[in-house]
């Protein structure tokens, strides 16, 4: 028998696995598919080419993690984008953000220019509260005495933020990204390039209430030690999990692959291992499971084992990304009207997205019809910073693309057909500012929300395990009475991004959840 069973192989589960084996348990993983990482994976999508399939780009990876599992000595090198982001705007000209972002916003806005040094100092102040919030371990928010801990620490992250940026937090958790963005600039262009980080994963417009802690989420990072900074992992993003799988394996965790799980086994309220898609049974003193809470509940743990209050929260539980998701095998770098010479703005994040109105009418025409007729795109070439993705003078592109319906209007599935009809829109939306891209594919990849659910488990295609918005936040996340990582089920734990603190290639929620476990077994409750 297992000390523990960690359900599932991406990141969260590595780190959790490896922690909980760190502290001298045995610990076994399983996983579904043949590789490692989840939705955090480098393959080959053509010919000569390889890419990250699902996550695409990194920031969000915590450094404690990087440290603890010296996921260095295991290979993982990250580099960072030489520029921020790089924004076209629909009359041929553009805004670079980075190293010159002030003097590009006054191409604007010379007050949007001026304003930019306090938002960003507000924005870091209230980002720092919550990064130390993000690595604490929340209540259950079932109420009660056992509670009082986590939220009288919770109080003293908070405690030192000026009233103005108290007001501020506030103001982001319940209002939408446009909202709080126009109390600051007046440029389109300048809100729609911190807006765009309001909708990533987020089956919503910028218009909505809730989605102002989605682009403060996406604040919360860093690229070897520059705060706030995006970059790749060199090799794809399967890099960084490869480099966990070593640092498991070398702690002695045993991981097996090709092992689909079919149930959770429950008897007398408490786990007891579970039951492969092929009959075999695995015992274990405890399960913590790193995928999401609507396949975990929804499948995995039998409604008698669970209840009525988790049957019936799981029911509203909100999820469904919108996400669509694509891979470009490039003969050649493409060439954008507004800058049409290589440079180092086709390195960092090209936001093809000019305004939050064209966010917002991306949101109703996928509320109405299923797909968005003119995606939020987001394309990255990380094959500029990595030469081993592609042959020499190639190059891959992500595209991250919003937004698509998770279920398709009229019953219609997402099958061929509904793919390629909304990887034609996202490549129309890229033409629209690099004219000749399609001349230079040579090589495709596309992924529906359907295929993000077959393909890694991602119930509704939800990238982050289920929306992140205040309702399913911190104690709430995934409900009330699951926020401290324990489930009814004794012997059950959460580590995946459907726990604290949500989404995003963290480690947190992986390394939050060990810490939870080895405090519960030291004091018997485990």
């Amino acid at each position: 028998m297992d000390d523990a069973l960690v359900i599932g192989a991406g990141h969260n589960g590595l780190v959790c696995a490896w922690a909980l084996a760190r502290a001298g348990m045995r610990v076994r993983v399983l996983e579904r598919r043949e590789l490692v990482g989840g939705a955090c994976v480098t393959e080959a999508f053509a010919p000569g080419f390889r890419n990250s399939t699902a996550s695409y780009t990194v920031s969000l990876l915590a450094p404690e993690v990087l440290r603890e599992m010296e996921l260095a000595r295991h290979g993982l090198r990250l580099v960072l984008r030489p520029e921020a982001n790089f924004l076209p705007t629909e009359d041929g000209r553009s805004l670079l953000a980075g190293t010159r972002t002030a003097a590009e916003f006054a191409k604007f806005s010379a007050a949007d220019a001026e304003a930019l040094p306090r938002y960003a100092a507000m924005l870091e102040r209230i980002a720092a509260a919550l990064r130390a919030l993000a690595r604490r371990i929340p209540p259950s928010g079932a109420g009660g005495l056992l509670d009082l801990p986590a939220l009288v620490m919770a109080a003293r992250e908070v405690r030192d933020l000026a009233h103005a940026d108290r007001q501020a937090l506030l103001r982001l958790l319940s209002g939408s990204a446009a909202e709080f963005l126009d109390g600051w600039f007046e440029a389109a262009p300048v809100k729609a390039l911190f807006g765009f980080d309001s909708i990533v994963g987020t089956w919503a417009s910028p218009f909505t209430p809730g989605t102002g802690y989605v682009l403060l989420h996406h604040l919360f990072g860093e690229v070897n030690g520059v705060k706030g900074a995006w970059g790749h992992a060199v090799g794809g993003m399967g890099a960084i999990t490869q480099a966990m799988r070593a640092a498991c394996l070398e702690a002695g965790v045993a991981i097996e692959t090709g092992t689909p799980v079919a149930r959770v086994l429950v008897a007398g309220g408490r786990a007891q291992g579970v039951e492969t898609a092929d009959g075999r049974i695995f015992a274990a003193r405890l399960v913590a499971a790193g995928v999401g809470p609507k396949l975990l509940f929804g499948r995995l743990v039998a409604p008698e084992h669970q209840p009525d209050w988790l049957v019936e929260g799981m029911r509203g539980y909100r999820s469904g990304s919108a996400s669509f998701r694509m891979n470009l095998a490039l003969s050649a770098l493409p060439r954008f009207a507004a800058r049409p010479e290589p440079g180092p703005h086709l390195a960092s994040g090209i936001i093809l997205s000019p305004s939050l109105e064209w966010m917002d009418r991306a949101w109703r025409d996928s509320v109405e019809t299923g797909m968005a007729r003119a995606p939020i795109v987001e394309m990255l070439i990380p094959s500029l910073l990595d030469d081993s993705l592609a042959p020499p003078g190639c190059h891959v592109a992500s595209l991250f693309a919003q937004h698509v319906a998770p279920r398709l209007p009229g019953g219609r599935p997402w099958d061929a057909a509904a793919r390629a009809e909304a990887a034609e829109r996202v490549l129309d939306v890229v033409e629209r500012f690099a004219p000749g891209l399609r001349r230079l594919v040579v090589g495709q990849l596309a992924l529906s929300p359907a295929d993000l659910e077959e393909r890694f488990g991602l119930a509704d295609g939800d990238i982050f395990h289920g929306a992140m918005q205040l309702p399913q936040l911190w104690a709430a996340r995934p409900l009330l009475g699951l926020g401290s990582y324990r489930t009814p089920v004794a012997g059950l734990w959460l580590c995946g991004a459907g726990a604290h603190p949500g989404g995003g290639v963290t480690g947190l929620p992986g390394r939050n959840a060990a810490r939870a476990i080895l405090a519960a077994r030291r004091l018997g409750r485990a």
